[in-house]
């Protein structure tokens, strides 16, 4: 079995102020290299998996240093492109207790907002992939990358490649003329594994399920009607107390079968940025080497594990992840 996976999406400097200052407050601030797709692809590689990011980055030191931060992971950076327009930016001021955190962004004129798609080469980039991932947050960025998104699906399906999608929907983007609501339901419809609840369904499809058992159950049902490619749907249920406690889950609608896993309390939340793309990879990595409970157990474990990782990126283990599968979830000193 190939290990070869393929992400494409945007590169994004987060700055930060540390010790959960505001930014009004502080004088310093902290800054990591992240973006959803990227995440996924580096929690990948820190698994041993053979994972190439497609990415564009700005043609100045900053995008240098994004890109030397990417193989340092252990990336595949080879189709990551250079242009002249900035690396996108966000801020991020980190939330305690009751406090929750903010993000304001900087992106819709960076270099991956006007990436080139006829520069991607999806064919040499596809050989030999298992599996291809996105998220709704990169076709609604803009048409650029709503071109480049769409070339890679159709040819990754052509190929019968795996294509899992987190379908999320972010309301400060898709300005630049297509609904959100269409473009996501034509790439969806491209895509095989999808990664999302009730929320994305609704989202998508127009409808109104409940978010209990049996309202995710009747809507994954209604997607894979609808949406014939769609084979399955795996959901992260996170409930939180307050932005310092944090309680995750997960469930699944797959061959006919409700799954789901125990819930995992994380009492100390370091950082919640890039939870969900811990979910996803662990997700892929679990399809890749378990049974559809062990999956769903170890995307669980791995999410959880994100939340004590400060920065955008799970650098969890598989040993690591599998511990907190196996219930050891003591946080004891290794020596």
């Amino acid at each position: 079995m190939s290990n070869k996976i393929l992400t494409f999406g945007e590169v994004m400097m987060r700055i930060s102020p540390s010790n959960n200052k505001t930014l009004q407050q502080s004088k310093e601030v902290e800054f990591f290299f992240g973006g959803t797709e990227m995440n996924v692809a580096a929690s990948l590689s820190t698994f041993g998996c053979d994972v190439k990011h497609i990415t564009n980055v700005s043609n100045d030191f900053v995008g240098d240093s994004a890109i030397s931060y990417m193989k340092s992971l252990g990336i595949n950076i080879s189709q990551v492109n250079k242009n002249e327009h900035p690396l996108g930016l966000y801020f991020l001021e980190v939330g305690s207790s009751v406090r929750p955190s903010r993000i304001a962004y900087n992106r819709l004129n960076g270099s991956f907002a006007n990436i080139n798609p006829n520069d991607i080469d999806w064919n040499t980039a596809l050989q030999d992939c298992e599996y291809f991932h996105w998220t709704g947050i990169t076709p609604g960025i803009s048409e650029n990358t709503y071109l480049a998104l769409k070339q890679g699906l159709e040819i990754a399906k052509e190929k019968g490649i795996n294509i899992t999608t987190d379908p999320a929907y972010r309301s400060n983007l898709w300005n630049y003329g297509r609904k959100g609501q269409e473009v996501l339901k034509e790439l969806v419809g491209l895509s095989t594994i999808f990664i999302g609840g009730v929320n994305e369904i609704n989202e998508i499809l127009g409808t109104q399920f409940s978010s209990d058992k049996d309202g995710f159950i009747e809507a994954s049902k209604t997607l894979l009607n609808t949406t014939p490619s769609i084979q399955k749907v795996f959901d992260k249920v996170r409930i939180g107390k307050d932005a310092s406690n944090q309680l995750t889950k997960g469930r699944a609608w797959a061959d006919n079968q409700y799954i789901e896993t125990t819930g995992i309390e994380v009492n100390q939340v370091v950082d919640r940025i890039g939870t969900g793309d811990a979910f996803a990879a662990g997700l892929i990595y679990g399809l890749m080497h378990f049974d559809y409970q062990k999956a769903l157990d170890f995307a669980n474990a791995a999410c959880a594990l994100k939340h004590t990782i400060l920065g955008d990126v799970n650098l969890a283990s598989v040993a690591d992840v599998l511990e907190v599968v196996n219930g050891n979830l003591g946080g004891r000193i290794k020596r």
